[in-house]
């Protein structure tokens, strides 16, 4: 009777991990961190296929987390020059740019090369910590091959909502802009406008 018992507790728990470790089947039924939520830690790479912290990254200065779906987007990639045009403005008033995407490695170097941009990007090819910012879904299945080759076999088919996290040191979320239309995006004047409203309030 035991053994029974403790079979059906396991079966239960098992079920249930399955049903946490489900991610939604579309972009409107994510379910992001919030405001004032703590941006878990995370392991990414750079275009060097160097692995880095995100805590230990965010820790350095308060941080903007570009996420996006990949270089291969052209709505990501035009934002992704916005956001650039704006760089020295965010550096001003004491942020840096992280842009993920579970784009590989290889493929972040392509875009950099493309679009000259200054700021981190990084790889999340996995989407281990994409997902624990509660923004993934699972992409359409026209999307599979693509998705796989882009991140070297990795990605078995999710993509993350286009979003924008500001967090301070802590890794505690400040802001956040997240909109599963993945065509629409904040400008670059409203997340400055945001950033300088966040300075004034910090003063």
């Amino acid at each position: 009777m035991m053994k029974k018992q403790v079979f059906i507790i396991a079966l239960l728990f098992a079920i249930g991990q399955q049903m946490f470790a489900q991610i939604p089947e579309k972009a409107e039924d994510i379910s992001p961190l919030l405001y004032g939520e703590k941006i878990p830690d995370g392991i990414l790479k750079t275009p060097d296929d160097e692995e880095h912290n995100t805590s230990t990254i965010m820790k350095k200065k308060p941080t903007i987390l570009l996420i996006y779906r990949g270089g291969w987007c052209p709505y990501c990639n035009t934002h992704l020059a916005e956001i650039q045009q704006a760089e020295s403005q965010i550096l001003e008033l004491g942020y840096q740019l992280m842009a993920i995407s579970p784009d590989s490695p290889e493929n972040l170097k392509s875009t950099n090369k493309e679009h000259q941009l200054n700021y981190s990007l990084y790889s999340d090819t996995d989407g281990d910590f994409l997902k624990a910012l509660g923004i993934v879904f699972n992409a359409p299945k026209k999307y599979s091959d693509m998705l796989s080759k882009r991140s070297n076999e990795k990605n078995q088919g999710f993509l993350p909502v286009p979003s924008v996290f500001v967090v301070d040191t802590s890794g505690t979320i400040l802001f956040e802009y997240i909109n599963p239309d993945y065509k629409t995006r904040i400008s670059a004047g409203l997340l400055l406008s945001v950033l300088e409203e966040l300075k004034n309030i910090k003063n």
